[in-house]
């Protein structure tokens, strides 16, 4: 592949991560939930079972201070609740709460209308051809923006 290529490829797969994080965020505030991007990427590692404010810091790639000042905004709109940790009693597990719940379902909800304008865009064996070749080559690890 010749770097020009490759450039065209990395800008057009950047704009639609950019673009699909910025439509389920208008997707979730548009079924009632505030907040902003950065939730839905917490969200995908407190589900299900819950985290540490350091296991967070580290999904997210970010201190644990900032880790922690999610954590007490999100308490504060109700999307997360604090509790002893079964495990470690100096800890505590960070969980979601049935609105934080409600907001996954909701961002879920929103993503699944983004795929299927993909797939009446490009069809629906195209999508999930995508989908199989993405997965091929998408890291594991955690889902997180670049700050």
């Amino acid at each position: 592949m010749q770097n020009s290529e490759a450039l065209s490829l990395t800008a057009a797969l950047l704009a639609v991560a950019g673009e699909l994080t910025q439509r389920i965020h208008e997707g979730v505030e548009a079924r009632g939930f505030e907040g902003r991007p950065a939730y839905g990427f917490a969200f995908t590692r407190l589900a299900p079972d819950g985290a540490t404010v350091t296991e967070l810091a580290t999904h997210l790639g970010v201190t644990k201070q900032a880790a922690s000042q999610l954590v007490d905004e999100l308490v504060r709109k109700g999307y997360v609740e604090r509790r002893p940790h079964p495990g470690d009693a100096r800890a505590r597990l960070i969980v979601l709460t049935e609105r934080g719940w409600a907001c996954t379902r909701a961002a879920e909800e929103a993503a699944a209308e983004v795929v299927r304008g993909w797939g009446e865009l490009l069809g629906e064996s195209e999508v999930r051809v995508l989908r199989e070749q993405l997965l091929r080559i998408a890291p594991y690890g955690p889902i997180r923006p670049i700050w």
